[in-house]
């Protein structure tokens, strides 16, 4: 039986379903009271009674929610409101509608690719485009790292820049080579263009400078030094198991993936339980096996022992009815595992000695929760946990297009499997004023600003 489908470029990484929080509890106004701020003004008497009295039925109504969420409140980033009310800036990317629900405020995302996107000679276009911004840029690199990581990315070979330790930091760095090439030659603002950041897996670290939270040296040696714990982390795992270790993605038709995801949990669970049921006896011992990624409305990412990822197959298509497509990925690393949890257990004390910038960022969705990062305490503890935990990519991109109204998807980094995967999802140009674009070769960065200054313009004017 041919199990695996051959190599393909890197996919993004993702898992099962997020922690929801209630509709109510993501907003500081009830709906009614954006329905009064939407009303027409009208001079006569009555109508601006009854607008004074829908005002405060909605004040009512906000302080019994408030006063009866069972939820625990995470501290925020907090802004005031016209209302007066407190409110995160995540939470102010609400979607405004006219009196007849149309859209009339979209949103833009700027989103980060991760782990295999990498090549050899991925700078040299960017220096010679731009010399005067990106030489600079690779000695900052080198002096960061305190080695020339830019000749192993410019020259290579293969060899060493494929190296988990050294790909990572590459990737990261082109991303953020990119973005300072859009802000200090074409004059784009983050801050007043982009209203949310995120990236996949190792991507999160890269949006997270753009987002204003680290600064781009810091992060850029916290990514060095995680990439080469979870480099040990796979060597010591093959020492103790002797068995190859990687990333295979799955493929399924959309209606099938639920199904497919809570099946493979149930065989995960049941032998890490060691259930006495009937089917216990059937089923070979399954371990080290993790989803790792939901990557979209049909693929998810299985992360440990290649060996047991087969039996897990085997398993899948003998019991369940379920017959995915699997792909070998470019991983011999099962990143998002219990294997890795020396690199989560070095986050979670590096984190508490890097300036964290929270209150001016740009709100930035946590792969973890699938949701912006509420405190500096929520971030510390999902970006550490990210090491061992599911890439909810599909949640993260399901929620800002249906909840967070962000049309414009602008992809900053190496390659183009980014905005592919988030295009399949949202649709290369879903909506007018809307997009999906990736910024990754200089020749086509000019017409990309020209399409995005076209789609905000359309957007003000729809």
């Amino acid at each position: 039986m041919r199990l695996f489908g051959g190599y393909t470029e890197s996919l993004p990484n993702v898992a099962s379903s997020r922690p929801r929080i209630p509709e109510l509890a993501s907003f500081n106004f009830p709906p009614i009271h954006k329905i009064t701020i939407l009303l027409p003004t009208i001079l006569d008497g009555r109508a601006a009674f009854i607008r004074h009295s829908l005002f405060m039925v909605s004040l009512l109504f906000n302080s019994l929610r408030l006063a009866t969420r069972s939820q625990t409140k995470l501290p925020r980033c907090h802004s005031l409101s016209s209302s007066g009310h407190h409110i995160s800036r995540a939470d102010s990317m609400i979607l405004s509608r006219s009196p007849t629900g149309r859209s009339v405020a979209l949103h833009t995302a700027l989103f980060f690719p991760g782990h295999g996107v990498q090549r050899v000679g991925m700078t040299i276009p960017w220096l010679e485009a731009f010399p005067s911004i990106v030489k600079p840029f690779l000695e900052e690199l080198d002096s960061s790292l305190n080695f020339r990581l830019s000749t192993i990315i410019s020259h290579g070979p293969n060899s060493n820049l494929n190296m988990t330790e050294n790909s990572q930091p590459a990737i990261m760095a082109m991303s953020i080579l990119i973005l300072r090439v859009l802000h200090e030659h074409f004059g784009f603002n983050t801050k007043a263009r982009v209203d949310v950041t995120l990236g996949h897996s190792l991507g999160e670290y890269a949006a997270l400078v753009a987002g204003g939270y680290l600064k781009f040296g810091p992060a850029l040696k916290m990514v060095r030094r995680r990439a080469e714990i979870m480099a040990q982390c796979t060597a010591d795992a093959r020492k103790l198991t002797g068995e190859t270790y990687g990333m295979v993605a799955l493929v399924c038709e959309p209606d099938r993936l639920t199904d497919l995801i809570a099946t493979i949990q149930e065989f995960l669970d049941h032998n890490t339980q060691g259930s006495n049921d009937d089917l216990s006896y059937e089923l070979a011992p399954i371990q080290e096996v993790s989803i790792a990624n939901i990557n979209s409305k049909n693929q998810i990412a299985l992360s440990g022992s290649i060996e047991q990822i087969k039996h897990l197959l085997i398993q899948l298509r003998q019991f369940s009815g379920h017959d995915p497509r699997a792909v070998r990925l470019k991983s011999e690393s099962p990143f998002h595992s219990p294997v890795m949890k020396p690199a989560a257990d070095y986050m979670r004390q590096a984190l508490e000695h890097v300036d964290i910038q929270f209150s001016t960022s740009i709100p930035c969705i946590s792969n973890v929760s699938g949701i912006p990062f509420q405190s500096k305490e929520d971030l510390k503890d999902l970006l550490s946990r990210q090491c061992v935990e599911t890439v909810r990519w599909w949640d993260s991109i399901r929620y800002l297009d249906q909840e967070r109204a962000v049309k414009r998807w602008i992809g900053i980094g190496p390659g183009k499997v980014g905005r592919n995967l988030v295009g399949k999802e949202v649709g290369k140009v879903s909506t007018r004023g809307g997009g999906v674009w990736a910024v990754c070769d200089p020749r086509e960065i000019e017409q990309i600003l020209s399409d995005l200054n076209k789609s905000e313009e359309n957007n003000a004017f729809n």
